[in-house]
């Protein structure tokens, strides 16, 4: 077969799978952005406005509050996911039964709907009967003992572990699928060399997985930015919008204010700022593995 007709295959292959990816992202992107610049409750006319919704998103301090929650967001997944995931990955790789059931462990949350593990946190955070604070009771720190979902100096902190929790199966086993596929005459030739400890992860094993770090990078940012479901059942954005996100702003003014171009403006601003994070990112990234 030669390589026009593989390439033909495969253009073949993707299409069906591209086409249905198209109308169900692009297309509602399209729409969305289409209906900010309209006036329009979800029923009857559409009445243009322009730029009158951007404005008023501009103008709004929640939203520049959502946006600081959601740079934090940001900050716990790529600093807190990560590194957990990739120190994880370096000590499960190998494949024998202890690290199997460990890592069949870590990804249980993986498994959960964000819902349960919201649930799940709400009793664990919980200021009378909840996990937490008995434990802190327990071991002589009754004054460490908080309202972990109704502090609003705390809240948004508050979601960092269940956050970090939720999410490290999934780049537990991106780290270790990136590590299984490093040839192992790599592996060799650093060992004849003496390259071994931290020395080997830091010239031979990190370089090679770096690609598949920066996709991780991605997925987490825009992971971070699109976070909706988990904070909607344990704060639902608030106290005081203390844990408010972009995705709670725009679930809340568009299906509770009634507000649909509104909250289809917001949709579109959550879309760019996410392109401008993830543009950013990789060019970080890719200063760092041309050095």
């Amino acid at each position: 077969m030669n390589t026009i007709a593989v390439r033909r295959f495969v253009v073949l292959s993707l299409t069906p799978a591209l086409l249905i990816y198209a109308l169900f992202v692009f297309v509602p992107v399209i729409w969305s952005s289409y209906y900010s610049f309209f006036d329009w409750k979800g029923i009857g006319a559409a009445k243009f406005i322009g730029l009158r919704n951007y404005a008023e998103i501009i103008q709004d301090p929640i939203f520049w509050r959502a946006l600081k929650n959601n740079v934090i967001f940001v900050l716990v997944s790529v600093f807190g996911q990560l590194p957990v995931a990739l120190v994880l990955a370096i000590v499960l790789h190998k494949s024998n039964a202890l690290q199997r059931f460990i890592r069949s462990a870590v990804f249980v949350p993986m498994v959960l709907s964000s819902v349960v593990i919201g649930m799940i946190w709400q009793y664990i955070y919980h200021p009378q009967i909840g996990i937490l604070n008995f434990l802190l009771d327990k071991a002589g720190l009754p004054h460490w003992k908080l309202e972990w979902l109704s502090d609003a100096k705390i809240a948004i902190f508050a979601l960092a572990p269940p956050l970090v929790w939720s999410f490290v199966g999934l780049y537990l086993i991106i780290f270790i699928s990136a590590f299984q596929n490093i040839p192992g005459d790599i592996h060799d030739a650093a060992q004849i060399d003496g390259a071994e400890g931290a020395r080997k992860l830091f010239s031979i094993t990190l370089p090679m997985i770096w690609s598949t770090v920066q996709i991780a990078i991605i997925l987490c940012i825009s992971g971070s930015l699109k976070s909706f479901d988990l904070v909607y059942v344990m704060t639902k954005g608030g106290p005081a919008h203390a844990t408010e996100l972009l995705a709670t702003y725009m679930y809340n003014s568009t299906f509770s204010s009634y507000r649909y171009g509104f909250g289809s403006a917001i949709s579109t601003s959550i879309v760019l700022i996410s392109l401008i994070f993830i543009g950013l990112s990789q060019w970080l990234t890719s200063r760092k593995s041309r050095r």
